[in-house]
């Protein structure tokens, strides 16, 4: 059985626009206080170069409507500074990334009917991301609506307990070494 491979979003690296295309900064919510990428169409977004259907904006992070959904209602949240992978983002712009997502997730079960919801983060490019700037899918779940995840051969042979105990000894001592 061969493994698909889902994009969860289609958002692509492109050119800058050009100044004619720029909104007046005058008319930007918020100052920008963090580092930000000229090569990231995330960036763009939130220098406000590219447009998008914002649902939520503060000081930190920004989440808008994803234009290539998975279901109706999928929304991406993203910190304001610029972090390719979760690992160089600071704990308290992730937190906070997270934190919005969890709020607007019970926002799309309210508004949107939807009978659960997926967050999803795809860490690497291994991982299917494919934007270079972290952020966490809000995918609003309905009866039937088509979206699944396909596991490995290996999913129905799970490995012996000697091996997960193995596993998770490597990395508590990794954890208690950078603590430390």
């Amino acid at each position: 059985m061969e493994q698909s491979r889902c994009r969860l979003s289609r958002h692509r690296w492109r050119p800058k626009p050009t100044p004619d295309n720029w909104e007046s900064p005058a008319t930007r919510p918020f100052k920008l206080q963090h580092a930000l990428s000229d090569q990231c169409i995330f960036c763009e977004i939130i220098r406000g170069e590219s447009p998008a259907s914002f649902t939520h904006q503060d000081d930190t992070v920004v989440a808008f409507m994803d234009v290539q959904p998975i279901t109706h209602g999928h929304m991406l949240v993203a910190p304001r500074e610029h972090a390719v992978l979760m690992a160089d983002l600071d704990e308290t712009a992730a937190m906070r990334t997270f934190r919005i997502a969890r709020r607007l997730a019970a926002i799309a079960r309210q508004t949107l009917g939807a009978s659960g919801i997926n967050l999803f983060v795809a860490d690497g490019e291994v991982a299917f991301q494919d934007v270079p700037h972290f952020h966490v899918h809000v995918i609003p779940r309905y009866p039937k609506d088509g979206f699944g995840l396909t596991f490995p051969p290996t999913y129905d042979r799970p490995p012996a307990r000697a091996q997960l105990d193995a596993i998770a000894a490597a990395i508590r001592a990794a954890g208690a070494a950078t603590t430390a």
